[in-house]
């Protein structure tokens, strides 16, 4: 009989903290049956810790995305519509064909210079304050601008949609988390009527609504709305915990803080290393076995659900020596932070690029930079890896 760990047992330290319980685990084995604690409690999956293994689950084409394979249907597909992260080939395939170019090496290049200049607007109204919350005054608003700005979502609505869109992807209940995905199935719904109705304007949601394939293929209306949540979602979500988290763990390690502002070209290493010490997302979106497999010799039988942690992945002493040691000069290639094989995470370029240019440049500009309080409370649910608040003077 297979022993379940109840993840709640471990007390609230786990959502602040999960590291050492996910060590312990590793020693245990690479994978493990759990149920998850609340928000989410009374669910069991099967749980990936070791690194070797997460790479391997992540790109298993027997391990679907796609829950109607197997009978299920989630809240966010029934209100939202399907969407790139709940697809298999060939429909994902298909799907992700029809966005790439938007994300391509050349069209991120050409929002660095936006980038740079949302980042200078931000500081400018952040430093002559003395103190801030940095996710409010800087992690937030630039991320969110730029994938606005991108997608062409009117300014007026960012403040409502920050509020659903956390709601989402960290819900507090299943009633507010319920009632977010379907406003936001709403607000979405009624953004792609009105940019069908007044023509081209030049956004990537114009591009989408108007693109054809080769073959004449086009994307239905659920499939629109699916690929413009999931845009506006993952990308800003992630980029907002990627750059708190990358201050924080600067702030509390002062020896690499001072050793990256003596040498900023350590910067893009660094933001490889806060990726893999601390990323933005500690789970990866369920899979479901399509057929029984073993995942690390243990036996995962068909329909069975599992999670794979990428925090605990991105911590395996097999993969990374002395793994909980935060140190910019690592080679950290090869962390999982933003998945591997089909489903690796279209934005990264995009978030990458980002976290640089905020990291890059609050150092530059706020050589006093420090913590100024507790930070907030970390995000509730096992997908989300960020905090709420994180206060800073300077």
């Amino acid at each position: 009989m297979t022993t379940v760990i109840e993840l709640a047992e471990f007390g609230d330290g786990f959502r602040d903290d999960p590291h050492p319980v996910y060590a312990r685990l590793r020693e245990l084995g690479p994978v493990h049956r759990v149920r998850l604690p609340p928000p989410d409690e009374d669910y069991e999956t099967w749980l990936v810790v070791g690194h070797e293994e997460a790479r391997s689950a992540l790109a298993d084409p027997r391990l679907s995305k796609d829950g109607s394979r197997i009978g299920m249907t989630f809240l966010d597909e029934e209100l939202v519509g399907k969407y790139l992260l709940a697809t298999d080939p060939p429909q994902h395939t298909r799907l992700r064909a029809l966005v790439t170019r938007a994300f391509t090496a050349r069209r991120v290049a050409e929002l660095r210079a936006r980038i740079a200049e949302i980042t200078g607007e931000l500081l400018d109204a952040m430093l002559p304050r003395g103190r801030a919350d940095l996710v409010d005054c800087l992690a937030y608003p630039l991320p969110i601008t730029v994938i606005c700005e991108l997608l062409g979502v009117p300014h007026m609505d960012r403040a409502e949609f920050r509020k659903l869109s956390t709601e989402a992807v960290a819900p507090t209940s299943a009633e507010s988390e319920r009632d977010a995905f379907a406003r936001l199935a709403e607000y979405l719904t009624e953004l792609i009527e009105d940019k069908r109705c007044t023509g081209p304007d030049g956004d990537l949601l114009s591009e989408l609504i108007r693109t054809t394939a080769e073959d004449g293929d086009r994307l239905s209306p659920q499939e629109l709305r699916g690929m413009a949540f999931v845009l506006l979602i993952a990308g800003h979500e992630t980029t907002v915990n990627l750059i708190t988290n990358g201050v924080l763990a600067l702030l509390t390690h002062p020896g690499q803080l001072a050793a990256l502002r003596a040498d900023m070209t350590l910067l893009d290493g660094a933001v490889e290393e806060i990726l893999r010490y601390e990323g933005p997302v500690e789970n990866a979106t369920f899979r479901y076995a399509a057929e029984p497999l073993e995942i690390g010799g243990t036996r995962v039988g068909q329909g069975e659900p599992v999670m794979i942690c990428l925090t605990a992945a991105d911590r395996d002493a097999a993969r990374f020596p002395d793994p909980d040691r935060f140190d910019i000069r690592r080679n950290a290639r090869g962390h999982l932070a933003f998945g591997h094989g089909i489903h690796y995470c279209l934005g990264a370029p995009l978030a990458r690029l980002e976290a640089r240019t905020a990291i890059g440049a609050l150092l530059e500009r706020a050589p006093g930079l420090a913590l100024d309080g507790s930070p907030g409370h970390w995000l509730p649910g096992p997908l989300m890896r960020g905090v709420r608040s994180l206060p800073v003077r300077w």
